[in-house]
């Protein structure tokens, strides 16, 4: 599930919020990351169990316009549509899927019931939700459309989930964007498998190892990389670098170091990208400069060293 990008992402949150607390316990470290990793997976469970919640409002709803004393012709005969949905159907049914979300609290409870209602409420008024209800077709391709719609547009950007989201579990944030798009790509397979991918933790059986030893070597080579940061900008007064892109600068060196399967192109590229959304507006070219500068001399001196068809640099 986990990408490099986000898994760097994580062990910088790690590393900065100890290096900021001044706490460098290791162990510690590891299970934030741990938690923090799983927790993105956790929130893939939540957010897709969310159709789940959105087809027992429905089916609510129906069911409380049949019981009305003197139904309106639409309540006595209701369209089911969207309770016959085969994506939500699926999930319902799905018992390993709805175990894996009781088990770790990962349903819409009553807390976050009046949520669902007024998400759903707005869902039906919607033109692409009226028009599914009102087309003939059933097709599971329909099904999948009509929830990647929800998805897309009644989730992303969503200031009241969010804040739900926020007070549910601090490793939730920032992630939600990213888990839409895996929960986006699991629908266009479920196209075409009738069923949805296996998820776990991280894409690669090398990546949990990959995020351990890149935290691993970031804290251990703290000290050393934050000197050659300083020599680096000798004249630069340390009280003007920001602990962001110190930090990202130290994860840099110590990624370029302990792997040397990593070109020191996509090492250097992948910390400026993380610094346009976590530092300062001109952390881009700060830390493309000063990563560039400092891996370089390391290369000199064997420190760095590239192995591999494409990882050696002239």
């Amino acid at each position: 599930m986990l990408n490099r990008r986000l898994i760097r992402i994580k062990v910088f949150k790690v590393l900065y919020s100890k290096v900021a607390s001044e706490s460098f316990s290791m162990n510690e470290a590891m299970r934030t990351l741990n938690d923090s990793c799983t927790g993105t997976l956790n929130l893939y469970y939540f957010i897709l169990n969310a159709a789940v919640a959105l087809r027992n409002v429905a089916m609510a709803k129906i069911e409380t316009g049949l019981k009305k004393y003197i139904p309106t012709p639409e309540e006595r005969n209701p369209n089911m549509k969207f309770v016959e949905n085969a994506v939500s159907a699926y999930l319902a049914s799905d018992a390993a899927f709805m175990t894996y979300c009781e088990k770790r609290g990962l349903v819409w409870t009553e807390d976050l019931a009046l949520f669902i209602k007024k998400l759903y409420s707005t869902i039906c008024e919607r033109d692409y939700f009226k028009e599914y209800m009102a087309s003939e077709e059933r097709s599971v391709e329909q099904d999948c459309e009509l929830f990647i719609r929800i998805f897309v547009e009644e989730f992303n950007e969503n200031e009241d989930l969010e804040t739900y989201l926020e007070d549910l579990s601090v490793y939730w944030m920032d992630d939600l964007t990213y888990v839409i798009n895996v929960i986006i790509r699991a629908l266009e397979q479920f196209k075409n498998d009738r069923r949805f991918p296996s998820v776990d933790v991280y894409l690669k059986e090398d990546d949990r190892e990959y995020a351990e030893k890149l935290l691993e070597a970031s804290l251990l080579g703290y000290d050393r990389y934050s000197d050659m940061i300083l020599k680096a900008i000798a004249n630069w007064e340390e009280e003007r670098l920001v602990l962001a892109d110190k930090v990202l600068t130290v994860q840099g060196i110590a990624e370029a170091v302990r792997f040397p399967n990593i070109p020191l192109k996509v090492t250097i590229n992948e910390y400026v990208e993380i610094s346009k959304f976590y530092s300062t507006a001109n952390s881009r070219q700060f830390i493309n400069g000063l990563l560039d500068r400092i891996l370089k001399k390391l290369v000199a001196e064997g420190e760095v060293v590239k192995t591999g068809r494409g990882l050696i640099e002239n």
